[in-house]
């Protein structure tokens, strides 16, 4: 297996971390007869030699051994290293999930790195492709999962597709494992797709399986993949098709009998631990859900008849499936959302772990479910986690979503010595009706110590709630935190930002606190501080200095859009800086240019040079959507030349972050706040 390894130059080599010495330990980590042993090895291959699908010199170097490794048999863990294999060798299905919208840098130092990168890319695909009749012979391996990992890389690799498919035909009649003949049905959607010479008799063959005497899960597997590659041959009764046989399926299957797995503390082994209970039903309809895309009246339908099942795994995995559902697309999801909360009744732990999980991003499309959380968190039950300062789950999910009945469980949170660091931010999405807690996060702010490492990160939470609240009365507090930290401080500038960020939120009531405001002003946080007095006086001739000297060439761009931003609330009085204001709209940077042209609006009130920018910011980066929507319900009418962009984007049924890779803890939110702002523009209009 590992003929010739010493003999390559792996010092001279990089992968993610440096040298490349390491390598030949990992690769022969592979065939250690230790599991744990095992699983770290591959571990490190992920995450060094094959680092968040980058492929180096020495990955390169390494695929010759890991062919031999694959093809050892006997050898227990071919699975994934022929998983890796094909990661290595890459996606020939088409795939630009990972292109960046929001543009690349231009520099000739970025292009030859990526033209470097797209090199060993190719020379990766190239050498596993070189090395795919490996993959024949593994379809009929000893090793179910091996057998399992196997068609997907024969699909994806092998040059002779009508021998690939008359392979996998064999194999179906032929596999003796249920748990490996949907991997095949895999291989045949994935034949269809990459290969439209071989495309027919391979949608026939997938048709073919999905009807009796078929297993429901094969028909499963092969209605997943018919929708991916050739929905129109899908059946007009689907949803109910699927369900049916999902319940039969569930009554039949048996709870899986799993190896021991090790307990390591990698990246492998967190994977493995989190797999779900019935793991080749959440990829089957995972599958299918993927497939149906922008399907969402029969996802929701689906989603519903899996979260009435009486299985747990099958409501368990319709949980997750939810997820994906309401992070990508638009659409009345009340229905799914409250069964999703039923769930939260639950005696199944990992149900209820899965539903507070899909909750807690949901924000105010969580209301359906919003007595049920209640109920959870008035039950005691502990969702934080161990030895974790964490605000309970359930409470967190409850407070987003707006609910006034989370306001005496926060309460309770902020009479403990230790609140936990998001309690204030958590706080925030609640309204006046948080108005109640104010005094409380008053006291522990008082009781922050000024110089400890942890300063800022229990500070600001607290900070961002009082500001969010506008309660005033915790003026003093606020400059205790301004004066006492010590200079050297870890995070200090950050917690002066935040410290001034909050005096602004509270505006003439803090009156009191404008000395310590102008102090700043010549500062790393002049901007901060500017907008802050500005706030706190309404002088706005007083802090233009500190803001259009933000503005200069040579400031960094962040100061400079936040100087923009806090012009644009000076409104009118601040139109000396128009000029400036002009350049800024004319960057090359989106974002400063969106800055640049909302502050122009909010000062010089001329739509005219604003527009164009917005029409180019819209299309260029979707991130700067709900930016450009909240000027334009400032501007009215003078903003109607742009409202088509606002109508398209009510009428796309696809979150506008999506486009981008999204998918962060705040996307549902932001895409929510986006229409409504939306609407809002054009009903004003």
């Amino acid at each position: 297996m590992f003929r010739g390894i010493d003999d390559v130059d792996w010092a001279s080599m990089e992968h993610a971390y440096g040298s490349a010495a390491d390598v030949p330990e990992l690769l022969r980590g592979l065939a250690s007869p230790l599991p744990q042993e095992r699983e770290t090895a591959l571990d490190g291959m992920y995450g060094a030699v094959h680092h968040q699908g980058d492929v180096y010199d020495s990955t390169l170097a390494s695929i010759p051994f890991l062919f031999a490794l694959a093809g050892h048999a006997g050898l227990p863990d071919r699975g994934g290293i022929v998983e890796l294999l094909a990661s290595i060798g890459g996606s020939d299905d088409g795939d630009t999930s990972g292109d960046d919208e929001e543009g690349a840098g231009d520099g000739q130092d970025e292009d030859f790195e990526d033209d470097n990168e797209d090199d060993n890319h190719a020379m990766a695909h190239a050498a596993v492709r070189a090395g795919a009749a490996v993959f024949l012979d593994l379809v009929t391996d000893g090793d179910p999962e091996v057998r399992r990992a196997a068609p997907s890389a024969l699909v994806r690799f092998h040059g002779e597709p009508p021998r690939v498919l008359a392979l996998l035909r064999e194999r179906l009649r032929d596999e003796p494992e249920d748990g490996v003949r949907p991997a095949l049905v895999e291989g045949l959607g994935l034949l269809a797709r990459l290969h439209p010479g071989s495309a027919a008799p391979a949608v026939d063959c997938l048709v073919s399986l999905c009807g009796a005497p078929h297993d429901p899960g094969l028909r499963l597997a092969a209605l997943g993949q018919l929708a991916s590659c050739a929905p129109h041959r899908l059946p007009a009764d689907l949803v109910p098709t699927v369900v049916a046989l999902l319940h039969t399926r569930s009554q039949r299957i048996q709870p899986p009998n799993e190896p021991v797995r090790t307990s390591s503390d990698t990246l492998i082994g967190s994977l493995r631990r989190m797999r779900p209970a019935d793991e080749e039903g959440a990829q089957l309809l995972r599958t299918l859900h993927q497939a149906l895309g922008a399907r969402t009246a029969d996802r929701i339908a689906l989603l519903k008849g899996q979260l009435s099942s009486r299985n747990t795994a099958d409501r368990c995995n319709a949980v997750w499936m939810s997820a994906g559902l309401f992070r990508e697309w638009r659409a009345a999801y009340e229905e799914p959302v409250a069964l999703i909360g039923e769930q939260l009744g639950s005696d199944e732990e990992r149900l209820r772990g899965a539903a507070v999980s899909v909750l807690e991003f949901l924000f105010t499309l969580a209301a359906p479910a919003a007595d049920r959380l209640t109920a959870l968190v008035e039950s005691g039950t502990d969702f934080r986690g161990h030895g974790r300062a964490t605000l309970d789950r359930p409470l967190k999910a409850l407070a987003r979503c707006g609910d006034a009945r989370a306001v005496p469980h926060l309460a309770e949170v902020l009479r403990h010595p230790v609140v936990p660091n998001e309690t204030g931010y958590t706080i925030g999405h609640l309204g006046p009706a948080a108005a109640p807690l104010a005094p409380l996060l008053r006291e522990r702010l008082a009781e922050v110590p000024l110089g400890s490492p942890d300063t800022y990160d229990r500070a600001a939470p607290l900070l961002y709630g009082l500001g969010a609240l506008r309660y005033a009365e915790a003026v003093p507090e606020v400059l205790r935190l301004l004066h006492g930290t010590p200079r050297e401080l870890r995070s200090r500038d950050a917690l002066v930002k935040a410290s001034a960020r909050t005096l602004g939120a509270f505006g003439a009531r803090a009156g009191e606190a404008a000395p310590a405001l102008r102090e700043l002003l010549t500062g790393e946080n002049a901007v901060t501080a500017a907008d802050a007095l500005r706030s706190v006086e309404g002088d706005v001739e007083a802090v233009l200095p500190a803001l259009l000297g933000a503005l200069a060439p040579e400031r960094n761009a962040g100061g400079r859009r936040a100087a923009a931003e806090a012009l644009g609330r000076a409104g009118a009085a601040a139109a000396p800086a128009l000029p400036k204001l002009r350049r800024l709209a004319d960057s090359s940077e989106v974002w400063e240019r969106t800055a640049g042209a909302c502050a122009l609006w909010d000062v010089g009130g001329d739509p005219r040079p604003v527009l164009p920018v917005f029409r180019d910011a819209w299309r260029q980066n979707p991130y700067t959507r709900g930016t450009i929507t909240a000027c334009l319900v400032r501007m009215g009418g003078a903003g109607a030349p742009v409202h088509d962009l606002v109508r398209a984007e009510l009428a796309s049924p696809r979150r506008h972050r999506a486009r981008s890779g999204g998918h962060g803890s705040h996307d549902v939110l932001d895409d929510e706040l986006l229409l409504r702002d939306c609407r809002t523009v054009l009903e004003a209009a």
